[in-house]
């Protein structure tokens, strides 16, 4: 597996379809910064409960000039329904499904033996440089509050 993704790297670009068949490219978003919220597999507790997290604290991203992504090497069509059935509305969840797990991989991210990403965050900056990256255990839910508090402070 590649290492992961250092602070002071520039951040792969990547063009993914999110959960709701559009297509999300990471480098149109240079000049705000941008939460990578990686989560294992959809339609699990833990990775709902990041999801959500995201997606009720989305007027604070707002505010901060911060767009979150939810990501997973699930296909879009599964996103699409988790989505739906977690009243996601305004988070796209891009679908890093084929190559599978390919972003994750560029990121360092991807556990080969299950198939699927890390449970972490990178932040990347308005410049499209990568600002913290933390990697949590796979059951551990990520704390919001210390993800905002980073980005209030970059």
């Amino acid at each position: 597996m590649k290492k992961v993704i250092a602070v002071g790297e520039q951040a792969p670009d990547f063009n993914l379809k999110d959960n709701r068949g559009n297509m999300v490219k990471l480098s149109d978003y240079l000049g705000q910064k941008v939460l990578l919220s990686w989560h294992p597999l959809a339609w699990t507790e833990v990775c709902a409960k990041q999801m959500l997290s995201l997606e009720n604290n989305f007027a604070e991203f707002t505010r901060l000039n911060t767009v979150p992504l939810g990501l997973s090497v699930d296909a879009y069509p599964t996103k699409n329904a988790w989505a739906k059935h977690l009243q996601i509305a305004n988070v796209k969840l891009p679908a890093d499904f084929w190559p599978h797990g390919g972003v994750a991989k560029e990121y360092g991210l991807f556990r080969e033996v299950e198939g699927f990403s890390e449970r972490a965050n990178v932040i990347v900056d308005e410049n499209g440089k990568v600002a913290w990256v933390k990697i949590y255990p796979i059951p551990e839910l990520p704390d919001i509050n210390e993800v905002l508090e980073v980005i209030k402070n970059l």
